[in-house]
């Protein structure tokens, strides 16, 4: 592993950190090559625009591999009770959880949920 990446995965805060200050976007998958995952980030790329002022973090834990956050992917899979398959969960500032799904999450669930959520409404006054 190159210093420059040993120091940008020491940089990202772990989901404990994030916790009262964004609300994560969980999605794992066994390997890149899923289609699920594909079809997440297709999703999440076209809703990016809208999604700016919802404080969302997306962490991505493919097989052994963590990105967005400083934790492990064995920590994450046993906290969230992550299977092999493909798997997303929105956890909301508060660390609970909001949403699982075995399928990708379209926008508009997102965007529902996000947006009914107290914390989400408070902000928005």
């Amino acid at each position: 592993m190159s210093i420059l990446l040993a120091v940008a995965l020491a940089a990202s805060p772990t989901l404990a950190q994030m916790k009262w200050e964004r609300r994560v976007l969980i999605v794992a998958a066994p390997s890149e090559q899923n289609p699920l995952l594909a079809e997440q980030r297709r999703i999440l790329a076209n809703w990016k625009a809208n999604s700016e002022d919802r404080d969302l973090t997306v962490v991505e834990v493919i097989g052994n591999r963590v990105r967005g956050a400083g934790d492990t992917a064995a920590s994450i899979r046993r906290k969230y009770r992550l299977p092999g398959a493909f798997t997303a969960i929105l956890i909301g500032k508060d660390g609970g959880e909001k949403l699982r799904s075995a399928k990708p999450f379209p926008a508009a669930a997102l965007e529902q949920t996000i947006d009914a959520m107290p914390m989400r409404r408070a902000g928005q006054r």
